[in-house]
Formats: C-alpha cells, sequence, structure tokens
C-alpha cells in the first residue's frame, strides 16, 4: 500500500501574521489524534491537527484492533475497511513447552457486526485515517508543525509552534495532547508521570514465509493468538504470535533484562531466532525492533483547557493490546464532550463534562495499567517463588478448569465499565441482566437489516423495547420485546435504555417516564435539568 504523506505548507496564522482562533488543535498526527479529529468533524467541530513529522510512521507497530475500536472506526468511515484488509479472529492458543495449556474464544456468540480482534498493521490503519482526514473539508492537517510552547488562560490556549519557515502563534479554544508516550505537551504542562518500569526487553519481527510453508501448523486460513511459555525454541523466555495482512507474522520473543541490544538487533541474529522458531522454513525477515514498556499514566488527564489521551496520558505492556485500543476510546469518550461544551449544551455542561473525561478515562487507565501489570509479573517472574507458582498453574491448566484463568498470557483488550461515572442515573428497579448505567452497550442485528451499532451514530439514543416512545432531541431506536437483543439488554416489553454517544449506558428503565428521561439526558450532559 501506497502511504500518504501530509506534506509542509504556509498556513494562514503565517501568511497573516495573526493568531486565528480555533475550537480545538489536536497535537499528535498518530491513530489517536485522527480519530478524534474525524470525530468532531462528524459533529460539524472544526479541527487542526499540527504534528513535527508529515508522514506515517515506519513499522508495524500496533496490529490488534479490538470490536469496540473497530465499531469506532465504523462509525467514522473507516471501520469496514479495516475490517476487510485486516486478518479476523478471536480464538487463542497457549502453549507451555510444547503441550497446549488451554485455549479461548473472544466472542463466541454470533450478531455482531465487528469481529472481536482484527490484526492489521498501524501504518496501514494510519493510512486509512489520514486519507478520512484529507478529504474531510473541517480537517486541517499540518505536518512539520512542532509544538514548542504554549500559554492558557481563561479564554483559551496560545501554541508556539515551530516551522520550516520560523515560529508562530496559534489560538486555540481547546487542544488535545495525543503526541505520544514521550509528549512534549504533557512536560510543558509539567505533569508528573508515574509507574512501574519493566526491565525485561523483548524482540518484535515481521517476517513472511516463503509460498506454502506451514511450520508448527500455522495456517493463515485460520489465524489465531498462540503463545507459548518456556517453548523448546525459545527455552526459558516466552514467545507470541499472531498473523498479520499482506501474508506478514508477527513474532515476539522474550528477551530478558539482561540483553545484548545491540547484539540482538543485528539481521543475523534475529534470523537465527526465527528460523529456530520456524523449524529452519525459509522467510523473509521485513521488519524488526526491540523495545522496554512501561505500565504508567501521567496524574492528571486534563490541565484548564489542554487534555491528554492516548500515549500521552497512559502507557500500558502489548499484551493484551490495550494501547492503541483504550487511546482510540479515550477520544471516542471525549470527542462528543467537547463537541457539546464548544456548542453550549449546558451552563455549566464545560466543567462536568470534560472533568467527566478525565474521571472516566483515569479509571480506565488505572484499569487497563492493572491488567498489564499483572500479565506482565506472569510472564517475567521476578522470584524463584513466581516461576515455581507459574509453572504450577501453567501444568494445572491444561487438565482443570479452575487453573485457566490463573494462567496470564495478556487479558485481551476490553471496554471499561465506568459504573460510578458522574454521568449515569442509577437504576430504580431490579433488572435480571444486561448492561447497567456506566458500561458498554452491546450490538445486535436490527430486525429490518443492519446493526445497532451503526443505528445508534454517536449520538444520544433512546432503545425502546416492544412499543415507541417519544423525548423531544433524543434518536428512538425501537427494537422487539423479544428476541437477541432484548436478552442481551436484559429487557421486557417496555424497557427503555437511554445510551450515550460514545455507546455506554446512561440510565435504564422497565417503563417509560418521559420526566425520568429528560432528567437522564441532562446529568448525562454533566449538568441539572
Amino acid at each position: 500500500m501506497q502511504l500518504p504523506s501530509y506534506p509542509y505548507h504556509q498556513s494562514l496564522e503565517q501568511r497573516s501574521g495573526q493568531p486565528q482562533r480555533r475550537p480545538v488543535v489536536i497535537v499528535g498526527a498518530g491513530p489517536v489524534g485522527l480519530t478524534l479529529a474525524l470525530d468532531l468533524a462528524r459533529r460539524d467541530v472544526p479541527v487542526v491537527v499540527i504534528d513535527d513529522s508529515d508522514h506515517i510512521g515506519s513499522g508495524s507497530r500496533a496490529v490488534c484492533w479490538a470490536k469496540k475500536t473497530l465499531e469506532v472506526f465504523d462509525r467514522l468511515g473507516v471501520g469496514e475497511p479495516v475490517a476487510r484488509e485486516g486478518v479476523r479472529w478471536q480464538r487463542g492458543r497457549v502453549f507451555h513447552g510444547e503441550r497446549e495449556a488451554y485455549g479461548f474464544d473472544l466472542l463466541p456468540e454470533a450478531g455482531h457486526k465487528m469481529p472481536a480482534m482484527v490484526n492489521l498493521q498501524q501504518d496501514q490503519v494510519e493510512a486509512r485515517l489520514v486519507r478520512a482526514a484529507q478529504l474531510e473539508p473541517r480537517i486541517e492537517l499540518r505536518g512539520r508543525h512542532e509544538l514548542i510552547g504554549l500559554e492558557q488562560d481563561e479564554a483559551g490556549v496560545t501554541l508556539n509552534v515551530r516551522t520550516p519557515d520560523g515560529l508562530f502563534d496559534m489560538r486555540a479554544d481547546w487542544v488535545v495532547a495525543c503526541d505520544g508516550a514521550r509528549s512534549p505537551t504533557r512536560t510543558m504542562l509539567s505533569l508528573s508521570f508515574t509507574g512501574q518500569v519493566f526491565e525485561d526487553r523483548f524482540l518484535i519481527a515481521d517476517v513472511r514465509l516463503a509460498p506454502g510453508a506451514r511450520p508448527r501448523g500455522l495456517d493463515p486460513a485460520r489465524p489465531e493468538r498462540w503463545f507459548w511459555f518456556d517453548p523448546p525454541f525459545h527455552p526459558g523466555q516466552s514467545v507470541l504470535l499472531h498473523a498479520q495482512a499482506d501474508g506478514l507474522w508477527r513474532i515476539d520473543f522474550q528477551l530478558g533484562r539482561d540483553a545484548d541490544v545491540e547484539a540482538e538487533k543485528q539481521p543475523e541474529r534475529i534470523k537465527a531466532r526465527v528460523s529456530e522458531m520456524l523449524d529452519g522454513a525459509p522467510f523473509e525477515l521485513a521488519w524488526s525492533s526491540i523495545y522496554q514498556f512501561a505500565c504508567r499514566r501521567a496524574e492528571r488527564f486534563r490541565v484548564g483547557r489542554v487534555l491528554l489521551a492516548g500515549d500521552a496520558a497512559h502507557q500500558v505492556s502489548p499484551f493484551g493490546a490495550r494501547g492503541a485500543n483504550s487511546g482510540v476510546q479515550d477520544v471516542d469518550n471525549l470527542g462528543w464532550k467537547l463537541a457539546a461544551v464548544l456548542k453550549g449544551e449546558g451552563a455549566d455542561a464545560g466543567l462536568g463534562l470534560l472533568d467527566s473525561y478525565e474521571f472516566e478515562r483515569i479509571e480506565a487507565a488505572d484499569d487497563n495499567i492493572g491488567h498489564s501489570t499483572r500479565a506482565t509479573d506472569f510472564i517475567s517472574p521476578k522470584s524463584a517463588l513466581s516461576r515455581r507458582l507459574r509453572k504450577a498453574a501453567l501444568d494445572l491448566a491444561a487438565h482443570t478448569a479452575f487453573a485457566k484463568p490463573l494462567v496470564n498470557s495478556g487479558r485481551l483488550s476490553m471496554p471499561t465499565e465506568h459504573v460510578d461515572s458522574p454521568l449515569s442515573t442509577l437504576d430504580d428497579q431490579a433488572w435480571a441482566g444486561g448492561p447497567g448505567p456506566g458500561c458498554p452497550a452491546p450490538d445486535a442485528p436490527l430486525e429490518a437489516g443492519g446493526w445497532l451499532s451503526e443505528a445508534l451514530a454517536g449520538g444520544f439514543a433512546l432503545l425502546a423495547f416492544g412499543w415507541p416512545v417519544a423525548v423531544e432531541g433524543v434518536k428512538l431506536i425501537t427494537l422487539p420485546g423479544e428476541g437477541l437483543a432484548a436478552t442481551r439488554y436484559g429487557a421486557r416489553p417496555g424497557s427503555l435504555y437511554l445510551v450515550r454517544p460514545d455507546a455506554i449506558v446512561a440510565a435504564r428503565w422497565h417503563a417509560f417516564d418521559a420526566a425520568a428521561v429528560r432528567a437522564a439526558l441532562a446529568r448525562a450532559h454533566g449538568r441539572s435539568e
């Protein structure tokens, strides 16, 4: 695929010498920043995205895109191409040595538009997002614009930007930092970035097998996630394998904390490791990298009119595909709130909604960091006792059900349940099942065709099971009082759900009360009715 670029050009600010006020400036043109730009543009909010580069980064980097992220991409017009071009999978296998310890299925039930996971190299996902942004008239994508300073006051933020033609100032109502783990914006805000840095190093190798080669039974037609503890081809360490698009396979080798990084970078050393794993089958080494990771987050995700998202706000280990996916979910949470604030939907909407972004996404970051830390501790035990406990869990998992949950090769990305969200209205009646307030709204097929995830369309929606109702300013989706959707929502004829624009449940009732719906809608906007 030919990757698009976003070449430098002089802006209106530079030509006029006067700062132009922008509603939102996004710093960073990676998947997170571009997703937010597309989301805001769909909400009729003009956006400027600045990046110190002018092209998509090299290498596959993030490859696993979870169902929730795919649903966000789908709403923005890129979900179906990503799902079509990537490798769909939902099953995984965990090995101890050569023996399988257990297997899992991320989405055992049918009736969802998007698959559990799609593997597609980050550069190809970014290419889709860049092209979509370049076609959107409300988005201005500026390459080779480096943020070197910012100051804010009650009315907005002034950004000092360096370009090939020198320095100039921009003015914004709001700034969102999506500029990665080394975020200059976070540094300018003097925010601490605390957590745990792991000493273990890992090698990524993207390889392409020779036509017809099937070492270890690898079959592109049946892609699965394979994880080995202590395999014979890499004793004492761990290995992760994923199928990717374009006939590539991603292999992660644990190298240990004492690895000689310079020696391990050598192509011949990498090829020797891969060859041993693939039983000598011929292959091409397409890309490689060595990484060391951390599980940590910023102390705040909002400082006045500047907000942090993605790796600028938090980092996790790559086991579980929680990095890029949680970043996309950050901006899915933020986009509608920022648009509502800019449109003045409620006198105190700014304080309530944007503080709720920080509350909810810090909760999600802590959830992801906890999962990632536990996975890393299991994958890389630090003591003899931990190693013995891990071996016992792996041995038992092959024969007993109770031990399978003890084996942790990375809990795969799932959206966080914000059960304590200040935007939610608590249940006033008992429910037999279904997602409660603060939980993600599940997808389901619609009777007339299409999918519930499509019908939600990024706005507030009222799901009415059994018969229609009406509340001004809220989209109505009428669903059968019985059937798959009703079962997933724990609904009966007459039940209703109020769903937020980020597909999070705001409230639910077993009977319609227009006043209760209006009060819940006001609370979900961060204000009293």
